[in-house]
């Protein structure tokens, strides 16, 4: 069970965000903070405390608190973004994390390794790693290094298509698995109930499990429909201004 999220507030920037979709359009600033504020609000209907941090102009896609860090019971990791334009949010987040860990239990990722959070999938004990364009194999390496420090373990996953592992499979406890695209057939989740996603809803395979609920993006009846056949319950949230500059539900909040 999860007991605190930590969100950082979409900054103005925001509209100049790294995006692999420009056919989508730039987001909407005013549109994007009220899809932020219903977020924050379904997150605090399953009972958990939400820190929010103030937006930051310097790196418009610094509301993705998801990717500067990494969260596990034992431990906080602060990774090193490969994108370059956002590998400063890494010093950023280290205040709010400090709020909730002592030093000693703070661990970092360091150059030449890249990790982004949106490469790591927490199933129980064990973390899934995406090899991608901005996780690299000595981020893995160190990554996993850190876990078994702990008494965790990790595994690493090739992305072929891709920007982060989150993007196409996300676990939603109890063995359930969202897949979608390229995730449908690997052999590393096939111990798990896994739920295929249509293609044309692949977006929406990027839904969050918080507290026995799980958040689910906003038009995307199939998703929604196949979440509600497994027993959850689910809350809607629109993210449709986030879509467009690659970032989904998981990625705008850290959740521990």
């Amino acid at each position: 069970m999860f007991q605190n999220v930590i969100v950082r507030r979409p900054c103005k920037a925001l509209i100049d965000g790294i995006t692999s979709n420009p056919q989508l359009g730039k987001p909407d600033y005013e549109k994007a903070c009220k899809q932020h504020d219903t977020y924050i609000a379904a997150l605090k209907e399953c009972g958990v405390q939400v820190t929010v941090l103030e937006a930051d102009e310097r790196y418009p896609d610094s509301c993705f608190v998801e990717d500067p860090a990494v969260i596990t019971r034992k431990c906080a990791i602060i990774t090193n973004p490969g994108a370059p334009s956002r590998n400063g949010e890494k010093d950023e987040i280290i205040g709010a994390v400090r709020k909730f860990f002592s030093e000693d239990k703070i661990e970092y990722i360091k150059a030449p390794g890249t990790l982004e959070g949106g490469d790591v999938m927490m199933v129980d004990d064990h973390f899934y790693v995406g090899r991608s364009a901005r996780t690299n194999e000595e981020g893995i390496r160190q990554f996993i290094a850190i876990l078994e420090k702990y008494g965790l373990s990790g595994s690493e996953v090739t992305l072929e298509e891709v920007l982060h592992l989150k993007t196409g499979v996300n676990y939603l406890e109890n063995g359930n698995m969202l897949v979608s695209g390229e995730f449908v057939t690997k052999p590393e989740f096939a111990k798990y109930n896994r739920i295929t996603i249509p293609e044309e809803e692949a977006y929406a395979a990027n839904c969050i499990w918080v507290n026995g609920t799980v958040i689910v993006p906003e038009g995307y009846p199939a998703v929604e429909q196949a979440v509600r056949d497994l027993g959850y319950d689910v809350l809607l949230v629109d993210t449709s201004e986030y879509r467009k500059v690659d970032g989904g539900l998981s990625c705008l909040s850290l959740r521990f």
